[in-house]
């Protein structure tokens, strides 16, 4: 389990605010123990960063010794120089001129951005920005105004420089990113390690339903994992955790794989995984890796958007109908079905807009798709999803809605050998995370559609045969990797 604590200069630094074992001075921390597997996290609010000073030795020092310190001395380093920061800030002035409008003379801003947050409305997209790109307690801005609007300058600060009002924001921040300075009393003595569930609201089909993530955290809490849901802009808090859990759908190019990135840089247990993310959200890398390691699968062309005579090709090789795919589609969206040549080149205009290659696949016919739970390269759990009435996908989307078809849940002893085989066959190569391999079963035989890195599972559906024991399945095995993390016996 991290442990959290506040450095700052002096004791009395600190006498505006709640009083708190984890708050401590600079020589405190000199002379801190802490044992070689424990996970510390230091807030540094020395008053000065300058170099050789009290707020960079401490900073300097927690990197050495392991710690995770914000901010961290490369942190200290960009900001100390306007040059290296300039580069940054430069993409985000437009955006900025736009909420700050044009003053009829020459102004000048000065603030603080506490902990991404700020009192003047029109600046905390600002402020947000400046803390995910310099994590830092508390950072001292100045804009100025002449004929267009620039950053002067900024600082890495002590919250002693604040106001009364900024106080109170300081605050208030502090809790809300940093619950565990406070909660480390009251937490149960059972728990001995933290998860982050990754879990956004706003999304229109998450992997996960709200019962289901309640599972998660009920079974966690029964294995003494304390699993607490966060969000997109919760990326800074992953060093309080022993582990990451994403349960939102992901994307190279997203959120998501940034998260999946930094846990994994800090030594957290992650699911997905930065690697299993990249190999499995882009179709044309599984395909190819399906090609070499013989994974049985529809017989599939990668297709270039500058190629010539391109239907010709494919029609010399694939049978009509073709399924025509984006690498990165989810949830059937950009997939389409291709009857004839004329369709096919309707399919290949549409899609060449949104990639620059694209799959073609031949098209199994079957009533439903298998979905195959791999864990750590075993079978957990097994459904299959049915295709929406009058369609041949198990999504339909539409304008104003979408639809899904039905679904069986089976145990796994009941899949057929050859389906189960394929679905093992597919994750190996990938990796040894959590998995959902779409399979199409045709004559007895199992071809794997594609491998999901966040398959879905909800209350009812992935879990109606096993119930809770899917949940403490996944939880346990977070567990053993997080206990094998911490003995230095990792099998990564």
């Amino acid at each position: 389990m991290a442990q959290t604590y506040i450095v700052v200069d002096q004791l009395k630094d600190w006498s505006a605010f709640l009083p708190s074992d984890h708050v401590i001075t600079f020589p405190q921390y000199l002379s801190l123990t802490t044992k070689a597997n424990d996970r510390t996290r230091i807030i540094n609010l020395c008053k000065s960063s300058r170099y050789l000073s009290d707020g960079y030795y401490c900073s300097l020092l927690a990197e050495s010794r392991g710690h995770n310190v914000m901010p961290s001395v490369r942190t200290l380093n960009d900001l100390n120089k306007k040059a290296l920061y300039d580069i940054e800030l430069s993409q985000w002035l437009p955006a900025l001129a736009e909420k700050l409008g044009t003053p009829a003379e020459p102004t000048t801003i000065k603030g603080h951005a506490v902990f991404g947050n700020t009192l003047r409305p029109e600046l905390k997209e600002f402020a947000r920005k400046l803390f995910e790109k310099f994590p830092s307690p508390v950072i001292e801005f100045t804009l100025s105004f002449k004929k267009q609007w620039q950053v002067k300058s900024l600082k890495a600060t002590s919250h002693q420089v604040l106001d009364d009002a900024e106080e109170t924001l300081f605050a208030e921040a502090l809790d809300g990113f940093s619950n565990k300075v406070w909660s480390k009393a009251r937490k149960s003595r059972s728990i001995k390690f933290d998860l982050a569930m990754l879990v956004n609201p706003e999304e229109e089909l998450p992997p996960s339903d709200k019962q289901a993530l309640k599972k998660f955290v009920q079974a966690g809490k029964q294995l003494g994992i304390q699993v607490d849901i966060i969000g997109p802009k919760d990326i800074v808090r992953l060093p309080e955790y022993d582990g990451l859990f994403i349960r939102e759908t992901t994307n190279i190019d997203h959120h998501t794989y940034q998260f999946a990135k930094k846990a994994e840089a800090y030594g957290l247990v992650v699911m997905d995984d930065p690697q299993s993310i990249m190999r499995c959200t882009n179709k044309v890398y599984l395909a190819d890796l399906f090609n070499t390691h013989k994974v049985p699968s529809p017989k599939t062309r990668i297709i270039h958007k500058g190629e010539s005579n391109i239907e010709d090709t494919l029609e010399q090789h694939i049978s009509y109908p073709m399924v025509v795919k984006i690498p990165d589609g989810a949830f059937s969206k950009g997939v389409l079905k291709a009857q004839d040549r004329a369709e096919l080149t309707n399919c290949l205009d549409e899609l060449f807009k949104k990639s620059s290659l694209l799959l073609v696949q031949e098209y199994l016919y079957t009533e439903f798709d298998w979905r195959i739970g791999i864990l750590n390269n075993k079978p957990i759990f097994a459904c299959r999803y049915y295709m929406v009435k009058n369609h041949w996908q198990i999504y339909q989307h539409g304008e104003s809605k979408s639809e899904s078809g039905g679904f069986d849940t089976l145990p796994t002893f009941e899949v057929p050998r050859r389906v189960l085989q394929a679905a093992i066959a597919a994750t190996k190569p990938i990796g040894n995370g959590l998995y959902g391999v779409d399979i199409k079963e045709v004559k007895g035989r199992g071809y794997v559609i594609e491998v999901n890195d966040n398959p879905s599972i909800d209350r009812g559906i992935e879990d109606k045969y096993l119930g809770d024991e899917l949940y403490m399945q996944i939880m346990s095995e977070f567990l053993r990797r997080m206990q094998q993390k911490t003995q230095g016996q990792s099998d990564f």
